[in-house]
């Protein structure tokens, strides 16, 4: 086993940039070596959501109790709920013998990068800013200003991969078979080569 296989995985990179598609095609090609940290939520489960299955729900009490604990590696408030990863969640899916993955936003990559969890950080990039403006178009759900919101955030989460150590690894999403071999590698805990940020304008 590869020593790198043995530390969590925290991929992130802007919406529309196409990380869900590259988890879940690692996850039905490799299904016993790899499992995601399922995340604590005091949000209502929405219907067909099973508790310990999709999230972990819990009230706001018990969440900033765990928080006062220090039992979250990293959490965040969206849309007036609460969101975290706990120290356990990660805890058992190292004990089951797979890789832990972390789906996460830049704010709880800054959250982990005080902890003592030491994970690779892997950024998923667009080719260019305008390709990802046409991606999220595209989709057709969003309204305009929702767009220009999510690309907002997206210049945001590029800048901050453009800090120096702010992620060991980069994968630029310009062509999906290609994009996959290089994420389906570093998730197998080999060694590639990382790709160049695009610049933060057109």
């Amino acid at each position: 086993m590869l020593a790198d296989f043995a530390r969590p995985l925290v991929c992130s990179g802007p919406s529309g940039v196409g990380k869900s598609t590259l988890l879940k095609r690692l996850f039905a090609d490799h299904p016993d070596k790899f499992a995601f940290s399922v995340s604590h939520t005091t949000r209502k489960p929405r219907p067909g959501e099973v508790d310990g299955k999709d999230y972990n729900f819990t009230t706001r009490e018990s969440f900033l109790a765990l928080v006062a604990d220090g039992g979250f590696i990293e959490h965040a408030e969206f849309s007036g709920n609460l969101y975290g990863t706990s120290v356990q969640a990660v805890k058992s899916i190292a004990a089951q013998g797979r890789r832990c993955i972390l789906d996460i936003e830049v704010q709880g990559v800054r959250q982990i990068k005080k902890t003592d969890l030491n994970p690779v950080y892997l950024f998923i990039a667009p080719p260019s800013v305008s390709a990802l403006r046409a991606r999220l178009q595209g989709r057709g759900t969003d309204a305009p200003e929702a767009v220009q919101k999510r690309l907002d955030t997206a210049l945001l989460e590029i800048a901050y991969a453009k800090e120096p150590g702010a992620h060991d690894l980069v994968i630029v999403n310009d062509d999906l078979e290609r994009a996959y071999t290089k994420f389906q590698a570093v998730a197998l805990g080999e060694k590639i080569e990382s790709d160049v940020l695009p610049p933060l304008d057109d």
